[in-house]
């Protein structure tokens, strides 16, 4: 994030005008918020990315040249990228190929300007996002591949690490709070629960909150 006045800059890329014109006209009219670029495909999202240099990159999926292939081509020119894709489709294949490649959050199309807001300012500051919408389920799809007796093992094991602070934390982000709205059940300050949060992440060896609730939610089952 810029350390000019804590500043985001932002360019949002959709091949839809008139929604990438609401979007930006909406975030730009935030404080703390600047839309320094917008285009209208994967071509356009590179070269924004190599003039500009944003914090975050807002990205649909369904443009020329594909929302996938940019998330890939941006990461491996600017790693500091923070991706949100912002896209129609719920399909479990989009969101589980996108978190992978490295998009820090998923959000529907839809989504009030409050909560986007609320998501960029997360992102920004090292957090990642699914709507809740599609949590659920693609917690459920990624817990599969972790059935097994090892996997319950590691689980317990990694989980055993929490002290019981931490475990608190954990269990309510799984229920799908914020870290603002863990800091008001907890009576904390919302940068201890941010401090939380990134020992719990180091500590379950995951990347972000979705895999540490998965986590969470996969070692309570056993």
């Amino acid at each position: 994030m810029s350390e000019a006045g804590g500043l985001i800059r932002i360019i949002v890329v959709d091949d839809h005008p008139l929604f990438r014109e609401g979007v930006s006209l909406t975030l730009a009219s935030i404080p703390g918020l600047s839309v320094v670029g917008k285009g209208g495909s994967t071509a356009d999202a590179i070269a924004l990315v190599d003039e500009l240099r944003p914090d975050v990159v807002m990205l649909d999926l369904s443009m020329p040249g594909g929302g996938l292939n940019a998330l890939s081509a941006i990461l491996d020119r600017w790693s500091e990228a923070k991706i949100i894709v912002l896209t129609a489709s719920e399909s479990d294949d989009d969101v589980l190929a996108a978190l992978p490649a490295g998009a820090r959050g998923y959000v529907l199309k839809g989504v009030g300007a409050s909560t986007l807001v609320e998501v960029i300012k997360g992102v920004a500051a090292g957090e990642s996002y699914v709507s809740p919408a599609l949590a659920a389920r693609i917690l459920v799809e990624i817990q599969s591949g972790r059935n097994g007796p090892a996997g319950a093992r590691e689980s317990e094991d990694a989980l055993s690490t929490l002290t019981h602070r931490e475990e608190q934390v954990l269990r309510m982000v799984a229920a799908g709070n914020s870290n603002k709205e863990v800091a008001r059940l907890l009576a904390l300050q919302e940068k201890t629960v941010k401090h939380h949060m990134t020992r719990i992440l180091h500590k379950l060896h995951v990347r972000n909150r979705t895999e540490a609730a998965m986590l969470f939610s996969d070692g309570h089952k056993h």
